[in-house]
């Protein structure tokens, strides 16, 4: 045991060597004691710790910080990935951290740092911890950058080192890895690290793909590279001769960029032709319109395939000629042209400005932090947005949706880059909110184009705005593409109408409240409050009550998380005594009269008065239900769930009476009518299943209708005559059985 901890040692200790080594390449520095004091106390404190794969714990930080260090970032960066899971999974604090290495490093490390699970209760899903972490390592992000930059590191180690995981866990990693960690590295312009967590997603999500894609390649590399090298050469030649100085060489087209390719434009490994393409890195921006030049001059351009992201950068910052050519041998190929700026800017994104910079490191100039103007609307999201669901959403969104872009022009000229898809709207909110708010129209190239209208290429736009203008219209976020105009949308009618909404917010709270069996102002105990704060993020009962108002956050979710804390407490202070009153107050609450119907339903607080059932929910015994006072027709029976009943105005509300079914009233003989909804995929022998299983437990069908949708759904509206809802369950359960039925729901009116 001992000669093989003493190998793991020289492993750590050449491992070391190595990250020390790969710094000095870069770092001007000679003092490497903050360093140095890292990497033993990371040593003693993961010490009898093993990853997946056996190997020590302490392999994984030293790699994720030798990531870093080809990043080529800054001191305090790399001791951070050292020291990047000491708070989460060793005795270490942020205390400790900071008294140790400084503000600054202990920043960093508690920013990747996972939120505690002991936080949490038992009722909270793995998802909204999930999401809860995400909001915390974005809010840090939106802090410091490097917070990123460490757990992209981190990530990428972890994917390198996935084949000891269970299938399962490969697949789940992959997936969060593809959905929000290489978008990140895009967004950030990172294509190193980018390219290489794309290809790893690929491998465990569609292994048999990623297989058969390999070999493919693998057959016709000679045969490209070969093609590729006669291009080079010839450009190579040319290029001299012109007195152009830089380097050309050939490169691999990324796999998952390929499959995505294959797929997205239904193509044929056989269709793809630029599996290889050439790349020209001069020094100035000059040679790279020359270069573009002479290429033209060789070859051939194909039309609609020129790409000038020289003169319009991405939004990540990346800068590059892109053009598509046929080539010697009449095969297209691509060719991208770069300085050598450029190419470290492609390579490294933002972290190529986090180099150290004479004793300090970060963005300096105004310029680099404007490219990163994206990351501040993460703050406002973390504030406006308290479903968590909504935040990751958005989050994604907005990571994905510039992978395509279109650039417009303002009225001066100015270039705007917004999603594919973006309206006049989105354009507007770019430019400024003041302007999304006030705007009341635009024109397009001269003309006047509706709000829907979708922005192309070399648009110029000019949007009209009024001081009149009552603000934003509800239906512009269905409208708009852009995370950006979204959220300022919602922030003003967030803040324009807050008194309203809290108004609003109240009423709907106190009448949920009330459906429950609960008066509102019993579950607002201060600490049963301040869980709803840490849970949605809200700050005060105000910001609650709007939320509900505006429609960010269902009063119902609100209400039902009261009433758990209620019952916790009611059963924790609950005694012998207590259970024998609420058994006498049950029994003398059965005697008191009641309002008695034929129909087997009991309305509560009125004399005899006709009931009947409403037809546009159709409710059964065994549903919860409410009566409604109507015009001359006496008390209708809804399901509380009712569509027509949740969205009743205040004044209607008031209409609503209590009601419960007398089980011993509701006859045998009795029948009652319910919808059902079935979505399916069409096939042949659907409507024989559908009645066959119908049939089998003798119910009647009292209508049947179907329709087919163009995208090949069908859906079968059933309406049955059945006794109660265990029927009705029990038939739905077979409805879910039958192959093809993909959602069995009831109609709710």
């Amino acid at each position: 045991m001992a000669s093989e901890r003493d190998g793991f040692m020289a492993i750590e200790n050449e491992l070391y060597k190595e990250l020390v080594d790969r710094i000095m390449k870069y770092h001007p520095t000679k003092d490497f004691k903050m360093l140095d004091n890292a990497f033993a106390l990371a040593v003693s404190a993961h010490k009898n710790q093993l990853r997946k794969s056996g190997e020590p714990y302490i392999i994984h930080p030293l790699k994720v910080a030798y990531i870093l260090a080809d990043l080529e970032l800054d001191m305090e960066s790399i001791v951070a990935g050292i020291l990047h899971d000491t708070i989460e999974d060793t005795p270490y604090t942020y205390a400790d951290i900071e008294r140790l290495f400084g503000e600054e490093v202990a920043a960093l490390v508690d920013g990747v740092t996972k939120l505690g699970r002991l936080s949490y209760s038992v009722s909270i899903s793995k998802e909204e911890i999930q999401a809860e972490n995400y909001r915390k390592m974005f809010m840090a992000m939106a802090k410091d950058i490097r917070v990123i930059l460490i757990k992209l590191a981190d990530r990428l180690h972890n994917m390198r080192t996935l084949n000891y995981m269970t299938a399962a866990k490969q697949q789940e990693k992959a997936q969060e890895t593809l959905d929000i960690y290489a978008p990140l590295a895009n967004r950030l312009g990172i294509s190193k690290i980018k390219v290489e967590l794309e290809d790893l997603c690929f491998k465990y999500l569609y292994p048999e793909e990623y297989k058969d894609l390999v070999s493919k390649i693998e057959l016709k590399r000679e045969e490209c590279l070969t093609y590729v090298n006669t291009i080079v050469a010839e450009l190579k030649e040319k290029m001299a001769e012109a007195g152009i100085e830089g380097k050309v060489y050939g490169r691999n087209k990324h796999l998952f960029s390929i499959y995505k390719k294959m797929k997205n434009q239904n193509k044929t490994f056989d269709q793809i032709y630029d599996l290889f393409a050439v790349r020209a890195i001069v020094d100035t921006v000059r040679d790279c319109y020359a270069v573009l030049g002479i290429v033209h001059d060789m070859y051939k351009p194909m039309p609609g395939r020129f790409k000038d992201y020289i003169a319009m950068p991405k939004p990540n910052m990346y800068q590059s000629l892109h053009n598509t050519l046929i080539g010697p041998s009449g095969e297209p190929f691509e060719i991208q042209i770069r300085t050598f700026e450029m190419h470290r800017t492609s390579e490294y994104g933002i972290a190529a400005h986090w180099k150290y910079k004479e004793g300090k490191s970060g963005l300096t100039t105004s310029s680099e932090q404007e490219k990163l103007s994206w990351l501040r609307q993460i703050l406002d999201w973390q504030t406006s947005m308290s479903d968590n669901k909504e935040f990751m959403d958005t989050i994604k969104t907005d990571l994905n949706i510039y992978d395509d872009q279109v650039y417009a022009f303002t009225p001066q000229g100015d270039v705007l880059s917004l999603p594919a898809g973006s309206t006049p709207i989105d354009f507007a909110y770019m430019i400024h909110t003041a302007v999304g708010n006030k705007m009341v129209g635009a024109r397009v190239n001269g003309k006047i184009v509706t709000f829907d209208y979708k922005i192309k290429n070399g648009d110029r736009i000019e949007i009209l705005t009024s001081q009149n203008s009552k603000g934003p219209g509800r239906d512009w976020i269905n409208l708009v593409k852009s995370s950006q105009a979204k959220t300022k949308i919602n922030q003003w009618f967030k803040k324009e109408l807050k008194e309203e909404n809290i108004i609003k917010g109240k009423e709907l709270l106190t009448a949920d409240a009330k459906k429950k069996g609960f008066v509102l102002n019993d579950l607002l105990k201060p600490e049963w409050i301040d869980k709803l704060f840490q849970k949605y993020a809200f700050k005060s009962w105000d910001a609650i009550c709007a939320g509900v108002g505006f429609g960010g956050i269902k009063e119902g979710q609100i209400v039902n998380r009261l009433i758990e804390e209620y019952n916790k407490e009611q059963k924790k202070n609950q005694t012998a005594d207590d259970i024998i009153k609420k058994m006498e107050e049950t029994a003398a609450h059965k005697q008191s009269p009641k309002s008695k119907s034929r129909s087997g339903v009991i309305v509560k607080g009125v004399g005899d008065v006709a009931v009947r059932f409403s037809h546009c929910c159709n409710p059964v015994p065994g549903d919860e239900i409410v009566g409604f006072v109507t015009r001359g027709r006496g008390v209708s029976i809804h399901r509380t769930d009712c569509v027509n009943i949740i969205n009743l105005t205040e004044i209607e509300r008031h209409r609503l009476l209590e009601a419960e079914w007398d089980n011993a009233a509701v006859k045998k003989d009795m029948s009652f009518t319910a919808e059902v909804k079935i979505t399916t995929s069409d096939r042949v022998g659907l409507i024989f299943d559908i009645s066959k299983a119908i049939a089998d437990e003798g119910i009647l069908i009292k209508s049947f209708n179907s329709r087919t949708l163009k995208d090949g759904t069908s859906i079968f509206n059933v309406v049955m005559v059945i006794k109660n809802t265990e029927q009705l369950e029990k038939i739905c359960a077979k409805f879910t059985n039958i192959p093809d039925v993909d959602d069995v729901e009831r109609v709710s009116g």
